[in-house]
């Protein structure tokens, strides 16, 4: 395997951007929920007792699906960055702020990159310092090609 370089993140980056930029809304939810959800684990295995994040995951597809309005997921996505705040461990952290621009998404749609953003930031900060690099660049991949298979979906 090669050696992964902070250019390879930042060159998935733009393409998710790009590609993200030609969705449409509910698609993003969903996908932003989905990138939220893959390290909700970093949070919920430190914080045990405290459910905001997957609230606010379960939120956002339930907006999805009509079942609650954008103020409801506006205060579920306020609850998941209160505890990122109420939280010192980075990868617990970025992933309780990736449940929180997931249910944004709701809201304001361009909030869905910021959410596969901090999941790739969980990732990173749960990774082996060895690593981290790696496995965030395997999670941007798997991003990009996360919202490829949605977008033929659709």
């Amino acid at each position: 395997m090669k050696k992964m370089k902070f250019k390879d993140i930042l060159e998935l980056k733009m393409s998710i951007l790009k590609l993200a930029n030609n969705q449409n809304h509910k698609t993003l939810v969903i996908w932003a929920t989905d990138c939220a959800q893959r390290v909700l684990p970093n949070f919920e295995d430190i914080h045990v007792n405290d459910n905001r994040p997957r609230k606010t995951i379960e939120a956002g597809r339930a907006w999805i699906r009509g079942e609650i309005t954008v103020h409801d997921v506006r205060l579920a996505a306020f609850a998941a960055h209160a505890a990122a705040r109420e939280t010192n461990n980075q990868a617990a952290k970025f992933a309780a702020r990736a449940a929180g621009q997931a249910a944004s998404t709701a809201h304001v749609a361009s909030h869905a990159v910021h959410a596969a953003s901090y999941a790739a930031k969980a990732v990173f900060y749960s990774s082996n310092l060895n690593q981290a690099y790696t496995n965030t660049v395997k999670e941007r991949q798997w991003q990009l090609e996360h919202l490829l298979d949605l977008e033929k979906a659709t």
